[in-house]
């Protein structure tokens, strides 16, 4: 971008035609508009992962994202991931998406308080008892947020071929603003997250680092979709883990 700013530049000082000059100057100021904007998401995404010791909120409109790079689990994370890997019963379920059935792309568990029901895209779960490490987990995830929890859905991508489709988390039992906190652990992915109206609100991509915690509550589950896309390079295991509060059946009408 900077070399073809300077190209342009150079080029319009030579030039004795000018309307030609009028072009090359218009587009001149275009791309130095979007070399300043590059330089200040750079500079801003580059000061938000760089922090480690506390929450701190993403610039989205119609959504309340916070982003944590490192949250303290008392061990390593490596060590917790094998350990989830090892221990959880994993399943493979099968979702209902626009009529048609399919095999989740990913295996999943759901564990959580008796009578925590839950229920996406044609599938009911019913909650496996709270293990002392997602406890332990949970307790560390609700202090940062400031949140209590009494759910959590694992997500265990196996390689680079699992994914998740564009959804956003709005069913009934989670509340009209609910607050959802998403644990990464394992391989780094990238999480996406799309504007449902507004075509100005251009998708933000986030890339979710071992240990690092996702905080989303308010709107966002109103006016966002998100995701991860399959990749076509080979990548290791990731297992997410996020934390949810399950309103009572009555509740949740």
């Amino acid at each position: 971008m900077i070399t073809e700013v300077s190209s342009v530049l150079t080029q319009i000082a030579t030039s004795d035609d000018t309307v030609e000059h009028r072009k090359q100057f218009d587009k001149t100021l275009y791309l130095e508009s979007q070399l300043e904007l590059l330089l200040v998401e750079a500079g801003l995404m580059s000061d938000l992962f760089a922090r480690t010791d506390r929450l701190e909120r993403i610039p989205m409109s119609d959504a309340e994202v916070y982003y944590l790079h490192d949250l303290d689990l008392g061990c390593q994370h490596d060590s917790i991931l094998h350990q989830l890997i090892a221990d959880v019963p994993w399943r493979q379920e099968n979702i209902l998406v626009w009529r048609k059935v399919y095999p989740q792309p990913r295996l999943i568990a759901w564990y959580g308080d008796r009578g925590s029901d839950y229920t996406y895209s044609g599938l009911s779960l019913t909650p496996l008892p709270w293990t002392d490490l997602l406890l332990d987990i949970r307790k560390r995830v609700e202090a940062v947020a400031a949140a209590a929890f009494n759910s959590v859905l694992l997500n265990y991508y196996r390689d680079n071929r699992d994914s998740m489709g564009f959804h956003s988390d709005d069913e009934p039992e989670l509340g009209a603003r609910p607050v959802i906190g998403s644990l990464s652990l394992g391989q780094e992915r990238t999480f996406v997250m799309k504007h449902k109206v507004s075509k100005l609100a251009k998708p933000v991509r986030l890339s979710l680092a071992s240990g690092s915690l996702l905080l989303m509550k308010g709107d966002t589950q109103k006016y966002w979709k998100h995701g991860i896309a399959k990749e076509v390079h080979p990548l290791g295991p990731r297992v997410n883990l996020t934390f949810r509060q399950i309103a009572a059946r009555d509740a949740a009408g």
